[in-house]
């Protein structure tokens, strides 16, 4: 299947589908490193994405929550809601507007 992928340069940086998913599976999953592991990639990688998602941003996305009953984590701040949010709208609406030729090269593809 044939689908869109779209990376938003920002700045010096740029943000992604990657990103989006790393930043969605941390607010699932409630740890970066249960996060990187969904995703296949080292802590470390998930770590230098996020660093870089903050500077292209220009301010955490994250927030630790302590230990305790639930035994703490990390989970997404609202700047970090907010990318995900905004980025899957535009992912959304750019699919939405260009269907009729994703759809065209799929049909070319032998």
């Amino acid at each position: 299947m044939t689908r869109l992928f779209i990376r938003v340069p920002i700045g010096d940086g740029a943000f992604g589908p990657g990103k989006a998913r790393l930043l969605e599976l941390i607010e699932e999953k409630g740890s970066i490193r249960a996060a990187a592991s969904a995703m296949k990639v080292s802590y470390r990688r998930a770590w230098l994405m996020l660093k870089d998602t903050e500077k292209v941003f220009g301010a955490p996305v994250l927030e630790t929550r302590r230990g305790g009953a639930h035994g703490g984590g990390t989970a997404l701040n609202r700047l970090g809601l907010g990318i995900v949010r905004h980025y899957r709208a535009l992912e959304s609406h750019a699919a939405l507007a260009t269907r009729g030729d994703i759809a065209a090269l799929e049909k070319l593809k032998k």
